[in-house]
């Protein structure tokens, strides 16, 4: 999906669709900020598309770890500042007043990375900065064998995507997506599968490595389905 599929996000993941997320998200962290918040660090950017929405307020750093999502965000949003780096380990020269993960935290496999990935955040948060990310994936809500599937289509191109979640072991914090690709191009079908692995925490988990790092936490909601979110200030 993020090396030789790349090309195909546009049009599975319209840039328009993280409009609304991306207000929401904006929302959240200007009445948590105990800052004016002029600048963000976006970890985990991938295609650049909830920054399309965030370069018409702050300054925005993007951080991702494929080069070909890169490639994507930098034609799309030409303003943006993107960096290769990833989220467990990278540092910036400076302090933001903001830091986002969004899904893209769904790649931290272990406690240790998760606890990584927020502790980055802390480290390039002026005290009194925000932080905001969450728990798409949880092991509270998770359904095995969960499939979703969507059609969408650009030019001469349709692309049917068939999403399956799969947890092999409810006693580890891993579980597994299989994607099928369904390419048609001028009705002549391609078929390409994916395998990704991604992390699975209890809620709680989230909110106490939030607080082990230092973050003064706060939960809320993501949206109508009940994903959980969480908002760190730095003191």
């Amino acid at each position: 999906m993020y090396i030789d599929l790349a090309w195909a996000w546009s049009i599975i993941s319209p840039k328009e669709n993280y409009i609304p997320e991306a207000e929401e998200i904006r929302k959240v962290i200007e009445s948590h900020a105990q800052v004016k918040i002029k600048d963000i660090l976006h970890l985990g950017c991938g295609g650049g598309h909830l920054d399309y929405t965030f370069k018409n307020y702050y300054e925005v750093t993007g951080a991702d770890v494929s080069e070909d999502m890169l490639g994507l965000a930098r034609k799309l949003n030409p303003e943006v500042n993107y960096l290769i780096g990833d989220m467990r380990n990278m540092q910036l020269d400076r302090a933001v007043d903001a830091v986002i993960i969004a899904d893209s935290i769904d790649y931290m496999l272990t406690e240790k990375e998760l606890r990584k990935s927020f502790w980055t955040a802390f480290e390039h948060l002026i005290p009194g900065g925000v932080f905001y990310t969450y728990a798409e994936v949880k092991r509270e809500r998770f359904q095995q064998n969960r499939i979703y599937v969507t059609t969408h289509k650009q030019g001469d191109i349709e692309i049917t995507l068939i999403e399956n979640n799969y947890d092999p072991d409810p006693t580890d914090t891993m579980y597994e997506s299989v994607f099928l690709y369904l390419i048609r191009r001028k009705s002549r079908l391609e078929i390409e599968t994916d395998q990704h692995l991604g992390g699975i925490f209890p809620q709680t988990t989230w909110f106490n490595l939030l607080k082990e790092v230092g973050f003064d936490t706060k939960e809320t909601i993501f949206d109508l389905e009940g994903i959980p979110a969480f908002v760190g200030i730095k003191p």
